[in-house]
């Protein structure tokens, strides 16, 4: 079988030498997807395409959808290459791939053709094209919008009958552009901004920041992985995951309601530019769009900045939700996104939507730096390609209860407004207030003897 690789049209208007560069670089990233699925597989390189040669018949539909999805190429041809010694030779050659297909279907014929031949390129489509029309009764020409394009492609004594035409994902090879840390929480937007980042050519890292439980991480991990594994197993990636339970728990007790928000995404920021120092990474990705929530205001977003000299790249920044979600559809993250654990553990009430300056430092020196220092340095790194097997052995199924117990009281983790606005009573059962974000340093000097289910509004954080 062989492929015909077609590059992405701003790769062909590139100098000459960023052209072969890139050309280069995405006969490497095929042949690094591809390593698995034939050993006897070839790539090969041309100035204006790439074969791919492979035997093994049985790998030909994974071969072909592995080609789609790896940046840089804009089309697949699937082709049949068999020599030829004359203009008739060719339509002989043509007709019974394409008999069936033409078959009361209006149709053209397209040729390109390299070398020197006897011949022009529209000869041949005038000569096939008639031939074809001759022997398929119930097929008729049509040079205007035909239900079918019959493909043909001439290079020296050679004819490739082009069997299939596929649409990759575009855009540039990874690894022509510098790498990336995406600050990835597995929604709708740090998937599809991840995903954009990859299809402008960039290695994708991924940077985590682990709010308070394990069932989130795991569905996180999930997420990259899919991402790393269907758009840019290229090459090898990082996964970090930063426990910032503690940062939450000192914002949550030194920081005013209402600049909560602004003051969680500094210090992510600055944890993020920590580690793509460490690993020398040239920029942040974030999925933030304007005005999408508070904390996405251009007022807010500048302060976010303004803590760190390191870049952040916002791709989404101009998108609308719906979109997002079409694009998430489209790669297929949806799911995940819709199905991943939601955070409610810090959500201001009145969150600000033009944060002051002056005020958020002033806030923020109340906070004990040390505390973001030590959950730096204290980050998990972690090969991507391990992810699945670390992943499977750490989901545990959380068990849940519909009754209650003699022995049973519950455990009210929502925050401390929450509780305010909306006590929770239950009949015949004690309710004990303990947020979440307590609960590692507190739950300890609960009454052991009982059985403490925890509760929230949404089930998610209790779960957690």
């Amino acid at each position: 079988m062989k492929f015909i690789i077609k590059l992405f049209p701003e790769i062909t208007i590139k100098s000459q030498s960023v052209r072969l560069r890139f050309i280069k670089i995405l006969t490497g990233n095929i042949r690094n997807v591809l390593k698995n699925y034939d050993e006897t597989l070839a790539v090969v390189r041309h100035w204006d395409h790439i074969e791919v040669r492979a035997k093994d018949e049985n790998q030909r539909p994974a071969i072909r959808d592995a080609l789609t999805r790896i940046p840089g190429i804009h089309h697949i041809l699937e082709v049949e290459d068999v020599p030829f010694t004359s203009l008739h030779d060719i339509f002989e050659k043509t007709l019974p791939l394409w008999r069936e297909a033409l078959e009361g279907k209006t149709f053209c014929v397209r040729v390109k053709r390299r070398g020197k031949h006897e011949f022009t390129s529209i000869e041949v489509e005038r000569y096939v094209g008639g031939g074809l029309n001759q022997h398929i009764e119930t097929a008729r020409v049509k040079l205007t919008d035909p239900d079918v394009t019959v493909n043909l492609e001439i290079e020296n004594d050679r004819l490739l009958l082009v069997k299939g035409r596929y649409e990759g994902i575009g855009g540039f090879p990874i690894g022509t552009q510098e790498d990336v840390l995406s600050l990835i929480s597995g929604g709708f937007d740090s998937g599809v901004s991840s995903y954009m980042l990859m299809r402008r050519g960039c290695r994708v890292h991924y940077c985590f920041f682990n709010l308070g439980g394990a069932a989130h991480e795991i569905g996180v991990r999930q997420v990259a992985h899919y991402l790393w594994n269907r758009f840019g197993s290229s090459h090898r990636v990082r996964f970090v995951a930063i426990n910032f339970e503690p940062v939450v728990g000192e914002i949550l007790e030194k920081v005013d309601d209402g600049q909560m928000g602004v003051v969680l995404k500094r210090m992510m920021v600055r944890a993020a530019s920590k580690v793509a120092e460490r690993y020398g990474v040239q920029a942040l990705v974030t999925g933030e769009a304007l005005g999408q929530v508070s904390s996405q205001t251009l007022t807010n977003l500048r302060l976010i900045d303004n803590v760190s000299d390191t870049l952040i790249l916002r791709p989404l920044i101009s998108h609308d939700k719906e979109h997002i979600i079409d694009l998430a559809r489209e790669i297929g993250t949806e799911d995940f996104a819709r199905t991943m654990p939601e955070y409610c553990g810090v959500i201001s009430k009145s969150p600000t939507v033009k944060a002051v300056k002056a005020k958020i430092e002033a806030e923020e020196e109340h906070f004990d730096f040390s505390i973001l220092d030590k959950v730096v340095e204290e980050a998990s790194n972690i090969d991507i390609r391990d992810i699945a097997q670390q992943t499977e052995a750490a989901v545990v199924e959380v068990e849940t209860v519909t009754g209650f117990g003699a022995n049973d009281a519950i455990l009210d983790i929502r925050s401390i407004d929450e509780q305010e606005d909306k006590p929770l009573k239950v009949e015949g059962v004690e309710v004990v207030s303990l947020p979440f974000y307590k609960l590692s340093t507190k739950f300890g000097d609960l009454d052991q003897s009982k059985t403490w289910l925890l509760w929230c509004e949404r089930g998610v954080m209790s779960r957690l």
